[in-house]
């Protein structure tokens, strides 16, 4: 994009949008899917986010944008997925802490789902499963879990607008070729 000097704004656009349908894409099969509510899942999941995320680190603001803040609920849903002794942590923890962006039916739907491949340690205690069950029944937050996968992102013209760089075209020398074309006569004043 940069070679062919696309504006910043559409390459920002785009790289937040592409991180959001990797985020719902991602999220959505990790809640499906017993199979890749695993830790092991969850430590390949997490290698290839700690590479997005160093490439947004590296990428210059104005490329890579919010195109991070897309990813917090694969993020948090993996974080959790990979942490040891999650018997231990209490659902205050998990919901203020561990993953704040997260509803109470993401992670019920998560540690009922979650098993460990790798060490066979636990998921988190009955009494947390518990009170998660219990403000699932009672119709805390929503009854929806799954990410909208929506992939449209609004651009206004005013973005456009306040992004492009103006230039100056007055003292370019237009191509000797074109100069030398009749049609093309109005370059010379």
């Amino acid at each position: 994009m940069l070679k062919f000097q696309v504006p910043t704004i559409f390459c920002r656009k785009i790289f937040t949008q592409l991180y959001a349908y990797i985020n719902a894409q991602l999220f959505n099969s990790l809640l499906v899917r017993r199979e890749c509510c695993s830790f092991s899942n969850g430590e390949y999941v997490k290698q290839g986010i700690e590479e997005l995320e160093a490439w947004c680190t590296q990428a210059k603001p104005e490329y890579a944008g919010s195109a991070w803040d897309e990813l917090k609920h694969i993020s948090q849903a993996v974080g959790f997925l990979v942490i040891f002794k999650k018997f231990r942590v209490s659902y205050d923890e998990i919901m203020s802490d561990l993953c704040p962006v997260l509803s109470v039916h993401q992670l019920y739907r998560i540690c009922t789902q979650y098993w460990d491949d790798k060490y066979n340690t636990e998921s988190v205690s009955e009494e947390v499963l518990n009170e998660m069950k219990t403000l699932v029944n009672e119709g805390a937050g929503s009854g929806a879990y799954l990410l909208d996968e929506e992939t449209s992102m609004p651009l206004s013209l005013e973005e456009i607008g306040n992004s492009m760089d103006t230039k100056e075209f007055q003292n370019v020398v237009p191509p000797q070729e074109l100069l030398e074309n009749a049609s093309f006569q109005f370059l010379k004043s």
